[in-house]
């Protein structure tokens, strides 16, 4: 719909008067069945230009009184008309036709309002209330049209945070899958060696078995039995039993070993991920710190050395895998922010009202203009296609959820420091994040 449509739909066409008639006239023509719907006539020049508009109130003003249609009616219209009526052009927005008729509205109502065209031509009146409905309408079609809107960012919004949630997820198994692989790699190349090392002894048992079967056969002659004790030192000899008894025992103790990291590894996966724990139960933050360190480890080890400082903490009411989420995410951000080889620190305390995390950088730090947005949804100073920037968002809302505080410090070339505050017990109750 155009500019001109939206008003010219209000538009009501109705004839004008001119400057010359007398009161009585107007009043004779404002109680004709075609002018009865409105609160007020036009007057018009000769040109057709809006001079101003008499209301029937003003008439019935004059007309109550005691003889006043002898008195008066006679009298020239410009007696009783208003000369400042309110005018709007067909060119003007409905938006700013509804402003300009507020801003200068005489409550109560007692005039239209006078539609002209670009010219200033009188065209026909308009009635505030049809405004008023038209605006309404309008802005109930707004309203469904951000509504709409509304729902379709908010549906966006989750399969956003989702996608980082699946990409935060991805690199975490592409961390603990690399740990895995060591550990999984000696314990297979342990197994292959013991049954290498164990088809010797195979052979050994079935030549000692020969020559058993044979000692206790009568019917055994002595060619067969030099045969069978000759097998029996050859095999032996092959096996070398007292040389393997050191070999084995090395070999199981590095495969205890491996499936001992294997299982850690596990176990760390599992506390970080709490799935067979509640929404809400109450934890050991440092407990958190251990899971995360073990899930992040394969992304830390090469880039920095890490210092735990971690004091005695209540336990207090949270989600142990949306924290370790945070945490993660902060683990994997402070080793990426690190050029070559440096050190993060991770610290731990509590007051009476809260329990703190503080986790330090030796990186490259940031700029107090980007220090400023680090926390604002799709923000990333990283390259194109590595980064999503809500990694920090979504920390930052599941902190909030917790009724919690998180905090960032940092100058270029001094690293960063990351404080997150839990209360104890909780200010706000727990909300599960998107």
């Amino acid at each position: 719909m155009t500019t001109a449509s939206a008003l010219a739909r209000l538009l009501k066409p109705v004839a004008a008067l001119s400057a010359q008639m007398s009161i009585a006239d107007v009043a004779d023509r404002l109680l004709t069945p075609e002018h009865k719907a409105f609160l007020s006539l036009p007057i018009v020049d000769d040109d057709g230009r809006p001079l101003g508009l008499v209301s029937r109130t003003a008439l019935q003003d004059i007309f109550m009184q005691r003889f006043g249609r002898d008195l008066r009616g006679r009298h020239a219209v410009q007696e009783v008309m208003n000369p400042a009526p309110l005018v709007v052009s067909l060119q003007t927005s409905l938006e700013e036709a509804a402003k300009q008729i507020t801003g200068q509205l005489q409550y109560p109502i007692t005039e239209d309002f006078i539609l002209v065209d670009a010219q200033g031509v009188y065209r026909g009146l308009g009635t505030v209330l049809d405004l008023l409905k038209a605006m309404e309408s309008r802005i109930a079609q707004r309203n469904q049209v951000l509504r709409k809107a509304l729902v379709e960012l908010k549906e966006s919004q989750t399969q956003l945070v989702q996608s980082e949630k699946m990409a935060s997820l991805g690199q975490m198994v592409a961390g603990v899958a690399h740990e895995l692989n060591t550990p999984l790699g000696y314990v297979k190349n342990n197994v292959q060696l013991l049954r290498e090392l164990s088809t010797p002894l195979f052979d050994l048992a079935d030549a000692q078995a020969a020559l058993a079967d044979c000692l206790n056969d009568p019917n055994c002659d002595d060619a067969r039995l030099h045969s069978a004790l000759q097998a029996a030192a050859d095999a032996r000899d092959l096996a070398s039993p007292e040389l393997l008894m050191e070999d084995f025992g090395q070999l199981f103790s590095d495969t205890l070993y491996g499936l001992e990291q294997i299982a850690e590894l596990v176990v760390g996966l599992k506390d970080f991920a709490r799935l067979d724990r509640a929404m809400s139960e109450e934890v050991d933050l440092n407990d958190c710190i251990r899971s995360a360190l073990v899930i992040a480890r394969n992304g830390i080890k090469d880039k920095a050395d890490i210092v735990l400082q971690l004091g005695d903490l209540p336990r207090i009411p949270c989600a142990p895998s949306q924290i370790n989420q945070v945490l993660l995410n902060l683990l994997n951000n402070a080793a990426q922010a690190i050029d070559g080889f440096g050190q993060i620190l991770l610290k731990t305390w509590a007051d009476d009202s809260a329990v703190f995390v503080s986790l330090q950088d030796s990186g490259r730090g940031m700029s107090p203009e980007v220090l400023a947005r680090i926390f604002d949804p799709f923000f990333t100073t990283k390259p194109v296609g590595q980064g999503t920037g809500l990694g920090l968002s979504i920390s930052y809302k599941i902190i909030q959820d917790h009724g919690g505080q998180i905090r960032a410090a940092s100058e270029p070339g001094r690293g960063t420091r990351f404080l997150i505050r839990l209360p104890r017990p909780q200010a706000l109750p727990l909300q599960r994040s998107a």
